[in-house]
């Protein structure tokens, strides 16, 4: 037997980095098993961060003390503000990043942190003790004692590789697919289903027609996720805008071609040969991801499809076909690249596949992760059922800060839907389950005003320096950055401007007449004027980063309403945290339909919004389940 740590990490993906770099963190000793230590933090499917709705998660991550925004900062060739013209709720960076750097860089991150041992070496099974998990014994014979596991597996457990006809077990080109540890959670009662994913082939950089291609550059005044990162020199304490010292890395270009007629003839000749539709996969795939073979036939009115073409790094020679993920043959593959403007003579360096993986329903965890039935076994990442890097690093830093403060014995941290789009997601995940994999969109947030990534911040910081997750530079720097927002807006607030200020402020943009005296807050409400049409005209920039100033005026603009989201959020957050018992006799709950009295009888919700939300329970059923909790002196919000 290996000495004891108090924490198994299984996994070294985006959520095993993240879970084992926070529980370590918060001064726990932990052990993270991968079956290839070269391929820890790889980038499996795109070589990109963020996105809509992914990005907020980042920022939160990064708020909380995690690692995935410095990484992607530290490695990103090309960064880009998506839907800037829309509000700023659903404005989202993308990054483009170099895959190996990445890579790198996470291992750096790892192998520097004190407490946090690794080891090569594939899990296969779980060892109980007492009713709750007590450590792993591994496919070489070694047996690792801990209070605590996280699994962190990704695509592995029992991985399937489609081409065409072929298949082979891999969790991921190249590597070998995980067996026992899926056999293991069903012995010990967690229900197991199927998902599937994909990814597109990859070409040679040299053989693509450019000029064929559309240029797609990346935003020339980027803005990174880390707020940790220095963007701008600091002289005495004061931003020198003049002298930016990030990006760090030579920022590239993709392109962007479309598919055509041609694409989508070969596509429909070939589905026979497709194991997709030629019934060799089981798995359920993504609805928002979908591989080529999926639009073609989904949407067979469609004549054109985007196609990203995307460096696969700096030094890479290959380049990555967002949009084309596919399991069709590599014969019908080259052919349907070929017949796309500018990949005429592409040549594969790699073919796309098609993976199948086994997932446990995450219906069956707790808030925080942790197993109902299982105590001391938390899940996060694709194994819940989730899809995307960012969705992933979500998880599993959640994941270890639950284990880490379970091992200190302290009570988990639960982020609120109102708080936090991890806590939409992991809300999403336990309380509605999955039957396809789940993919963040702020669309699923019900307060997105109140979670903007510009504010991530101001939401979660002082969480992760509670935890310890975050050293007093950044603290200091997120309360310098807190003190010239705050003073800003104080000054826009207060300061005002006249009718006849003709040589001032109102020189300089396009507003109707005053009536009489306004503020500058006031000035600013309106759509037309914009934060810097405010400045005094002998000052070109204030004293602020880019994104503080549009945080300013995001704050007056929207001031209305946020407040109206924030009291929404108020008034149901005592409905909210109306707890439930576990012991709870739904059975005896009179009234309720009998689908609502069998989903809350196996989800046993923990408060009464996680049951409002459970599908197939009505407002009618919650309505009957409250009369039910006064009339038995339920028990109260606490």
């Amino acid at each position: 037997m290996e000495s004891d740590r108090e924490i198994i990490i299984i996994g070294g993906g985006h959520a095993g980095i993240e879970a084992a770099l926070a529980a370590a963190r918060m001064g726990r000793t932990v052990l993270l098993l991968s079956s290839n230590l070269d391929r820890i933090g790889w980038m499996s499917c795109n070589p990109s961060i963020g996105g809509l709705g992914k990005s907020q998660l980042v920022r939160e991550v990064d708020a909380l003390g995690g690692q995935m925004g410095l990484l992607a900062d530290a490695t990103g060739i090309q960064f880009r503000m998506l839907n800037t013209g829309k509000g700023p709720a659903v404005q989202a960076i993308r990054s483009q990043n170099d895959r190996s750097l990445y890579a790198r860089a996470a291992r750096a991150a790892l192998d520097s942190c004190p407490r946090l041992c690794l080891r090569q070496d594939m899990a296969a099974r779980l060892i109980l003790g007492d009713g709750r998990v007590a450590g792993v014994v591994t496919e070489s014979g070694r047996e690792y004692r801990s209070a605590v596991v996280v699994i962190a597996t990704g695509t592995f457990l029992n991985g399937l590789i489609h081409i065409g006809g072929n298949s082979r077990p891999s969790g991921r080109a190249g590597d070998e697919s995980c067996f026992g540890l899926s056999k293991s959670l069903s012995d010990i009662g967690l229900k197991i289903g199927r998902l599937k994913t994909g990814t597109p082939a990859r070409v040679a950089a040299r053989s693509v027609d450019y000029a064929r291609t559309d240029e797609q550059p990346g935003d020339a005044d980027p803005r990174p996720f880390s707020y940790r990162t220095t963007v701008s020199e600091i002289i005495d304490g004061r931003v020198n805008l003049r002298r930016r010292v990030w990006p760090a890395l030579p920022q590239v270009s993709c392109r962007l071609t479309w598919t055509n007629r041609a694409t989508h003839d070969i596509i429909r000749g070939n589905l026979d040969r497709s194991p997709l539709y030629g019934g060799k996969i089981s798995g359920i795939g993504p609805r928002y991801c979908p591989s080529i073979e999926d639009k073609v036939v989904r949407f067979p009115e469609r004549c054109a499809h985007q196609v990203f073409l995307e460096p696969e790094g700096l030094d890479s020679g290959e380049l990555y076909l967002n949009g084309l993920s596919s399991s069709l043959p590599e014969d019908v593959q080259e052919d349907l690249i070929r017949s796309i403007a500018g990949l005429e003579r592409a040549e594969i360096t790699r073919p796309g596949y098609a993976v199948e993986y086994d997932f446990v329903f995450p219906d069956q965890l707790h808030p925080w992760l942790e197993a109902k039935d299982i105590p001391g076994l938390y899940l996060a990442g694709q194994v819940n059922g989730s899809s995307g890097y960012e969705e992933a690093a979500a998880q599993g830093l959640m994941a270890g800060i639950n284990a880490a403060l379970a091992c200190r014995g302290e009570a988990p941290l639960v982020l609120r839907r109102d708080e936090a789009y991890i806590g939409v997601l992991i809300d999403d995940l336990v309380t509605k389950g999955v039957r396809e994999p789940y993919r963040m969109f702020t669309s699923r947030a019900e307060y997105r005003l109140l979670l903007r990534q510009d504010n991530a911040d101001q939401r979660l910081m002082e969480h992760g320096r509670g935890l310890g997750l975050l050293d007093d530079a950044a603290w200091e720097a997120f309360e310098r950055r807190r003190r010239r927002i705050a003073r800003e807006v104080a000054r826009l607030r207060t300061e005002t401007v006249r009718p006849d200020d003709a040589n001032g402020v109102l020189a300089s943009i396009p507003t109707p007449p005053l009536a009489g005296a306004a503020s500058l807050a006031d000035l600013l409400r309106r759509p037309e004027v914009g934060y810097r049409d405010l400045l005094p005209l002998d000052q070109a920039r204030p004293e602020l980063e880019p994104e503080e100033a549009d945080r300013v005026a995001i704050e007056i603009k929207y001031d209305g309403y946020v407040l109206r989201q924030r009291d929404q959020a108020e008034r149901l957050r005592r409905f909210e945290a109306l707890r439930l018992a576990p012991s709870l006799d739904y059975g005896a709950v009179r009234g309720i339909a009998t689908e609502a009295r069998q989903k809350l009888s196996a989800a046993r919700p923990a408060t009464l919004g996680q049951a409002a939300r459970i599908s197939g329970v009505s407002p009618a059923d919650i309505a009957l389940l409250l009369t039910h909790l006064r009339a038995s002196g339920g028990r109260r919000p606490g």
